[in-house]
Parts: C-alpha cells; structure tokens; sequence
C-alpha cells in the first residue's frame, strides 16, 4: 500500500535523479507503513462524558437515510417499515417545531401516535439502517445506542443521573434490546419508563432466533413482555427478509497462514496486530464500554491463530468486540479458524445464540471486507 502514498514533488524541473536531496525526500515519504499496533497494549480510560457524546449511529450508518434503504422486493413488510418510521419521524418533527402565532391561527394539535416503536425482525434485514435513518431524520437533541452501551451509561452516571440526561432528548434509539438477562433488563425498562413520562420517544431492534421466522412469532411477545408496562407504548413492527450480507455473496475467505498476516499487516497503515489467545484474555482486563475506545485509529485488524471459544464468559466478550469493529467497519484478516466455527454448537444452543450468530455473520462479513 506504500505505493498509494503521495509522493514528494520537486519545486523545480530538475529531474530527480540529479537531485540526491529530492530522491532523499521522496524515499521518506514513501517509507512503509508504521509498525502495527497492538490492541493488547491498550487500557482506555473512558469519561462518562464521552460516553454520552457517542450516543449516535457508528460510522457505518453516519450517512443512512429511508431513501439508501434497499428493500428486498420481494418482502412487503420492508418497504411498511419505511414508510411507518417516516411518519414516526414527521411525527417527533413536527412536535419540535414552534406554535405558530396570530389572531386567527390555532397551534397545530399534539402529534398523536405510539411513543416506541419496536423493529422485529431476523439478522441482516436492516433493522439498524433503518433505526439509524430515524434518528438522522429527527430533530435534536437524540441518542443512539446500543442495549450494552446503554446499561453501561447508567452505570457510568447513576440511574438519576441517566434520566436526568437522557430525559432532555426527543428520541432515543436503541439497538439490539437483549432479553437474556433479567437484571438489566428490568434496569432499562424502567429508564425507559421514566423517559416517556417525560416525553422521550424511543425505537428499539432487538433478534430473532433463525429458527423462529417460519412460526408467524418472531420476538415481539417476548420484548412486549419483558418491558411490563412499557408495552403499550409501543407499536411492535414486523420486518422479513433474510440477511442481506448474504445475498448472493461469495462465502467468507478461508483464514490466511500466519505469516501472510503478519505480513499484510506490517504493509497496511493502522493496522493492529495480536494473537487471538493473547486479545481474549486481554479483554477480561478491559471494560466493555471501553471496547470502541481500544479500537480509536485503528483501520484494520489482523488476528494469527483464530480457535473455536469454549467459556462462555470469553465469548461474549468476543461478541461485544465483534460489535465494536462491525460498527467501525475494521476489516479483519486471520488465520486459524474460520470465524463461522469460532463458537462450538453447545454455545449456539445456549441462551445467548442470538448474540453469537449475531457475532458469526459481523465477523464473517469484515472478513469479506478485507478479502475484497
């Protein structure tokens, strides 16, 4: 990739050769890459401030909107979703526009409507896009977030605390809402109880399991369940399809040797560079709201030796990870095993299989990314 790299121009039209100063220049322009860093040499220490301030769609979804929202024509349901959260948006919009004044006009009536909508549906069917084409097409002040990273705030602040912050924003949007774990999910339903009495409106996506999509149930009577009296705030909303990474593209590459990672890695600028073994264990020592903050300038991964993950604990630290990365679009080359194989199946019919699937398909399409 040295190749890309701009090259240093001579002020004058003296051929270079003749110019040992000029060849000097260009060569140190030119010089490889720095030496990969290593995720497991960083301990980010991340302020509660920061973490409000990230509340927002990762890079991937910065510039989503309904319109790059590709429909599968073939699903109705997809194209519904489109055209309800449009009017959710036109909705919280309106609400945010000033009363109008004079002696013959009326203020418009209060938009009426659910205050959260919940976007059901399986892995890969736009769910995120669509969430975050919401919250680009809603005035501020809004939050995007995570489920995790939204429990991590409230530890960060204090529940009073996180109310206080978050009940100053029009909409807050919530992806992946996890049902596996009641303790923080009883935390987050009331927050986001708290957070209606205050006017917030909220959308949030959580998965369904593969084997769920043909019994006309996906997770909405679950989600509706699990929030008590939360649910009838909100209008659940089915999306079909299937994974759109998967459509009609070529399989995940086979991992590479380690010395070919080793060596895509020395030539590619912001790499990071470590021993599977040596990040898992790392990531017990680190927090996982600080996760995104280990990967800050990194633009690609490169893993040598990539094995099946036994301990559940070390899984889902993998998965939030995975998350992370997904979100920053870091390609990912490796070596060992391919990432489709990486949880055994006693895992994947476990409690948390959504989240490992989840993980599967995010690692398999950055693998992609840094085959192309």
């Amino acid at each position: 990739m040295s190749s890309s790299l701009p090259r240093a121009v001579p002020s004058t039209n003296v051929p270079a050769a003749s110019r040992p100063d000029a060849i000097a220049t260009a060569s140190a322009t030119v010089s490889a890459p720095a030496t990969p860093v290593a995720l497991t040499d960083r301990r980010p220490v991340v302020p509660a401030e920061r973490l409000v301030a990230e509340m927002v769609p990762p890079p991937r979804f910065a510039g989503v909107s309904f319109g790059s929202y590709l429909p599968d024509p073939t699903q109705a349901s997809q194209y519904e979703a489109v055209r309800v959260l449009e009017e959710f948006a036109a909705g919280i919009s309106a609400a945010a526009e000033p009363a109008k004044k004079g002696w013959f006009r009326r203020s418009a009536p209060a938009p009426t409507g659910p205050a959260g909508v919940y976007l059901d549906g399986g892995y890969g069917v736009g769910k995120t896009h669509l969430l975050a084409s919401l919250w680009h097409a809603t005035p501020g002040p809004k939050a995007f977030g995570t489920f995790v990273e939204l429990t991590n705030l409230v530890g960060a602040l204090g529940f009073q605390q996180a109310v206080q912050t978050l009940s100053g924003h029009r909409l807050l949007c919530i992806d992946e809402f996890e049902l596996d774990d009641p303790g923080d999910t009883v935390l987050v339903s009331t927050l986001l109880g708290r957070l209606v009495e205050n006017g917030v409106k909220l959308c949030a996506t959580s998965n369904t399991l593969p084997e769920k999509l043909g019994e006309g149930r996906f997770a909405a009577t679950d989600f509706l369940r699990e929030i008590q009296g939360l649910s009838a705030h909100f209008r659940p909303l089915r999306i079909d399809g299937q994974d759109y990474r998967h459509r009609g593209l070529p399989d995940a590459p086979p991992p590479y040797s380690d010395a070919t990672v080793a060596e895509r890695a020395a030539a590619t600028p912001g790499a990071a560079l470590d021993d599977f073994d040596a990040l898992l264990e790392h990531l017990k020592a680190v927090h996982p709201s600080r996760y995104g903050a280990m990967l800050d300038d990194v633009q690609a991964v490169f893993l040598r030796g990539v094995h099946q993950v036994d301990d559940q604990s070390t899984a889902l630290r993998l998965v939030v990870l995975a998350d992370r990365m997904y979100d920053r679009e870091l390609p990912i080359t490796a070596s060992g095993l391919p990432f489709d194989q990486v949880f055994p199946e006693e895992l994947l019919k476990g409690g948390y299989r959504k989240k490992y699937l989840r993980a599967v398909s995010r690692l398999v399409a950055l693998a992609r990314d840094s085959a192309a």
